[in-house]
């Protein structure tokens, strides 16, 4: 059976920057985005208004991650039909796909509504569910992608 190098590369490269741009929304700038005080002087941003500006990063970045979601089944398929077929694989992209649509088609778009109605929106306790909730969603489709990104290469090595 011929394997189109391309193919693999493309998806291992599209895991690999999603996995990437999920460290970095997390680790880099979000801590930066609600610790502005430390970094503007003369300008105090609340912190709703420096979720507002995170809502938004992650709004546009919910785009990226349903393609994300797209790609990862697309390629999945295929690769099920050529008869490579794996439990880890299977388990990792059904979680991915999974989460990467909960973030974008459920946390993204509630938050920005939530936070639309105004302040007192987001204190409430069903904002601070929901905000928790989402963030556990990121962790998991952080850790399906990379799952997924190691078991995909370390088929490729077998075969």
């Amino acid at each position: 059976m011929k394997r189109n190098v391309y193919m693999d590369f493309s998806y291992l490269l599209l895991l690999a920057a999603t996995f990437g741009a999920v460290i970095v929304l997390g680790a880099f700038v979000a801590p930066v985005v609600f610790n502005t005080q430390n970094l503007l002087f003369g300008v105090e941003l609340s912190n709703y208004n420096e979720g507002v500006i995170m809502a938004e990063i992650f709004r546009r970045f919910s785009y990226w991650v349903t393609i994300l979601a797209f790609f990862i089944a697309l390629y999945e398929i295929v690769m099920y039909k050529n008869g490579q077929r794996d439990a880890v694989v299977f388990g990792a992209s059904v979680t991915a796909i999974f989460s990467a649509l909960m973030f974008s088609g459920v946390y993204a778009p509630k938050i920005v509504s939530m936070q639309r109605l105004g302040e007192e929106a987001t204190l409430s306790d069903t904002f601070i569910n929901l905000h928790q909730a989402s963030e556990l969603d990121f962790k998991i489709l952080a850790i399906a992608i990379l799952i997924l990104f190691i078991r995909r290469l370390m088929l490729l090595r077998i075969k």
